[in-house]
């Protein structure tokens, strides 16, 4: 069984006057926040807002690059060369890091597509593992569990917390559903702590084919524009709690 975890959600999202999110009511339950960075979605005073937000209420801090697509809310796959993606995340990190007090992140969370792109390792996960490597050796880079991007960052020294999904869908292989099929997003949420709980305690999760699935998690996200989000993240907290799991913010583990 899992003693501790980290919970971390994705954060300001918005962009100008439109906002993205339950910021406000979420951070309450959570010990990680993962800030977007002004390509995918947010701007300079959602930064400013979300960082000060994460520090009063003691979340530990992480950038959320992605790829600069606005329309497309990073989630279209592009094919930018290596070095594209390393200027890409040394000016989105370096950006968030210049908002906080301390100077510091505890972690980075690629975004969407790039997210999903470095699962399969190769150029673009080694990129941003040596990214990472050179803004700040101590820094956390969250991956996806099993995946071959993790296993690139482990061989190159890269501090790591394997991630898993409280309300996404997991395939056979241990990848996410893509958002395009359905099923892809769980709503339920008796659903989502059931399969929360029995991935963390366990390391095991039920494939949307039916399969199960082995899995090693430090961390585990809710996304924070997930309908019925506030509601989601507290019964995911009381839920750990009963059970006996420490919420940890990964930095401190």
């Amino acid at each position: 069984m899992a003693a501790r975890i980290d919970f971390n959600c994705d954060m300001g999202e918005g962009f100008g006057a439109w906002h993205l999110g339950y910021d406000e009511q979420v951070i309450r339950y959570i010990t990680s926040a993962n800030i977007a960075c002004g390509f995918h979605a947010g701007d300079p005073a959602h930064m400013r807002k979300t960082v000060r937000l994460a520090e009063s209420h003691g979340v530990g801090i992480g950038a959320h690059p992605g790829f600069p697509d606005l329309r497309g809310f990073g989630r279209r796959n592009m094919n930018a060369l290596p070095e594209e993606v390393k200027d890409d995340l040394v000016y989105q990190i370096g950006a968030l890091t210049a908002f906080t007090r301390a100077k510091r992140l505890q972690h980075v969370k690629p975004h969407g597509a790039l997210y999903n792109m470095a699962v399969g390792g190769g150029e673009l996960a080694r990129a941003i593992c040596e990214t990472v490597l050179e803004i700040d050796p101590h820094m956390i880079l969250v991956v996806l569990p099993g995946s071959k991007w993790a296993e690139i960052a482990e061989a190159m020294g890269v501090r790591v917390a394997r991630e898993v999904f409280a309300d996404r869908a997991f395939n056979a292989d241990g990848t996410l559903v893509p958002r395009t099929r359905p099923g892809s997003v769980i709503h339920d949420t008796q659903a989502v702590v059931e399969r929360s709980l029995r991935m963390v305690t366990e390391g095991r999760v039920t494939a949307i084919t039916g399969e199960e699935v082995s899995l090693q998690a430090d961390t585990i996200c809710l996304h924070g524009d997930t309908p019925g989000a506030v509601q989601l993240a507290e019964a995911l907290r009381a839920a750990f709690e009963k059970a006996g799991v420490r919420l940890v913010a990964m930095g401190q583990q």
